[in-house]
């Protein structure tokens, strides 16, 4: 097992390079973030067709959902505050002409809360406490929609395996490791059930013969499960058809390898599909090694899986 085969074992499926085509093939560096993202960015298309508000706010992480729309409701009580100011003096009775008075004159009017203490008193300020009231009211409805738009996507949260390995590996049927495989395992993240839990596994490395990067999808040993309750190991047994027949560990790591992984699921939860990826790089994928056991005894026979210990491997050697 000396060196990488020059060529593909199969002839070329177009199906196999999940739709990142033949550019991407000479891009260095990785071609998917561990988080899922791809490392592409697209100009020439006009920003508002970029930018959109609506998926930009629901892929948000919740920290900064909530920052930036914290930032977007301060400066708006500071806008409307300096145009309360530049209504002149008087324009807001009971106030003392202060920017914290008016500040807080437009919190109370964005918000429809009315206390009575300040109102406006000249035609400016009224006219602003209609357009705030309005966009109050709209930025309020909007702001809710978003956030049970957010709680309401279905969504898959498994956690990885920190790397995968190259192991021993014994066929169904088999007793002892006579050959190698790909492993990777997971678990489900929450606490809600997943069922139909289906893996699409492609492996991206540079072709020897030419430098460029070639897709190949990888058979699995198993490519669904019915319910994910336990941990799912997800094995590619290297044998006569795999692209990794006959790769050493140096031809291998030379090869600058990549592991991508796509899955998807049903939330039973939501009782919708729901997707994740995942990606495997060079040194995440170790070779020689073996996933230890994460389930423990208990004392009151239940099944105990320890997911904290998902990433732990021991150094093996390979037959």
């Amino acid at each position: 097992m000396a060196t990488l085969p020059t060529t593909d074992p199969t002839p070329r499926d177009l199906n196999r390079d999940l739709g990142l085509g033949g550019r991407l093939d000479q891009a260095p560096g990785r071609l998917m973030n561990r988080d899922g993202t791809f490392n592409v960015v697209r100009g020439g298309l006009e920003w508002r067709r970029l930018f959109h508000p609506y998926h930009y706010m629901l892929t948000r992480s919740w920290r900064m959902f909530f920052v930036e729309v914290f930032a977007v409701y301060f400066l708006a009580n500071v806008l409307f505050a300096e145009l309360y100011l530049a209504c002149g003096p008087g324009a807001i009775g009971s106030a003392n002409g202060t920017f914290r008075d008016a500040f807080f004159f437009s919190v109370q009017t964005l918000a429809t809360i009315g206390y009575g203490k300040m109102t406006p008193e000249n035609l400016g300020a009224n006219a602003l406490v209609a357009v705030e009231s309005l966009i109050g009211l709209l930025g309020f409805a909007l702001v809710t929609g978003l956030m049970f738009a957010r709680f309401s996507r279905p969504s898959v949260f498994l956690a990885f395996s920190e790397q995968a390995v190259i192991a021993p590996y014994a066929p169904p049927g088999v007793t002892g490791a006579t050959g190698r495989a790909l492993m990777f395992r997971m678990a489900n993240g929450r606490a809600a059930n997943l069922s139909e839990l289906q893996a699409n596994v492609t492996l991206a490395w540079k072709n020897p013969a030419t430098g460029a990067r070639t897709f190949h999808g990888l058979k699995l040993e198993r490519e669904r499960v019915a319910f994910l309750t336990l941990q799912w190991v997800v094995v590619h047994p290297i044998d006569e058809a795999s692209p990794l027949y006959g790769a050493s560990e140096e031809a291998f790591y030379a090869a600058e390898p990549e592991i991508l992984v796509q899955l998807s699921g049903v939330d039973e939860a939501f009782f919708q599909t729901a997707s994740t990826r995942r990606s495997y790089r060079l040194r995440e994928i170790v070779w020689g090694a073996k996933f230890r056991d994460i389930y423990e005894p208990q004392a009151d026979g239940r099944m105990y899986m320890n997911v904290r210990r998902l990433s732990e491997a021991d150094p093996v050697a390979l037959p």
